[in-house]
């Protein structure tokens, strides 16, 4: 899928697909954001997540209404809206110099969220490493949802009708791209550790990507 020429940022050069990327992966509250964060400070790496995307999506505009649209039922936003807002904010991110291909390794998170994204991004991104935060405990991970509706004030998180919607729409639909991509580059993570736990094991997959991709001189 070729970006819209309408809502194609203005960027001085052309940009040098596929970019390397590393996809944080796992059930909704796994903490696939919170690792992003923390990874995100750690020059190197540039974090991008399709939630924080979509919640700053202006609510009037087409784009907008339609994320919020379905957020609101649990549900995945179609995948061609999803997949021009997330080029679009990237571009414009490297546009203006935040994301540097160059020195960057892209951290995905939240996206690609089913197979047909995956075949859509391949031309885009060039997925190295899949991290895939594990939990077992399924309403472990609801009430982990909970406490972020209450402390961020995250209205997508706030009805447990809905965050279970999430769930079986992850098993149904974003599950399989675990197996989208080649079983060398997926790593299983056990998410319900520690932060620093989590994000030490991160980095010991995560370390030997970015000295691959972008070696030092």
């Amino acid at each position: 899928m070729a970006l819209n020429p309408a809502n194609r940022p203005n960027l001085m050069g052309k940009p040098k697909y596929p970019y390397p990327a590393a996809l944080i992966f796992g059930v909704p509250g796994a903490g696939k954001g919170t690792q992003g964060e923390i990874l995100t400070r750690i020059p190197g790496f540039f974090h991008l997540s399709s939630g924080v995307i979509f919640r700053k999506l202006d609510s009037h505009s087409q784009e907008g209404r339609i994320v919020k649209e379905y957020s609101a039922k649990g549900e995945l936003a179609p995948d061609d809206v999803t997949v021009r807002v997330f080029l679009n904010w990237l571009e414009a991110q490297r546009a203006a110099e935040r994301f540097r291909p160059r020195e960057h390794l892209l951290l995905l998170d939240g996206i690609p969220r089913n197979i047909h994204q995956c075949e859509m991004l391949s031309k885009y991104i060039d997925v190295k490493l899949l991290l895939h935060l594990t939990c077992d405990d399924e309403e472990a991970m609801i009430e982990r949802i909970r406490r972020r509706a209450a402390l961020e004030n995250r209205i997508d998180d706030a009805s447990d009708t809905v965050t279970r919607k999430r769930f079986e729409v992850y098993r149904q639909e974003t599950a399989p791209v675990l197996n989208y991509y080649p079983k060398e580059v997926v790593r299983d993570i056990e998410s319900t550790g520690i932060h620093a736990e989590v994000l030490l094991e991160c980095l010991k997959y995560l370390v030997p990507v970015l000295n691959e991709n972008f070696p030092r001189d």
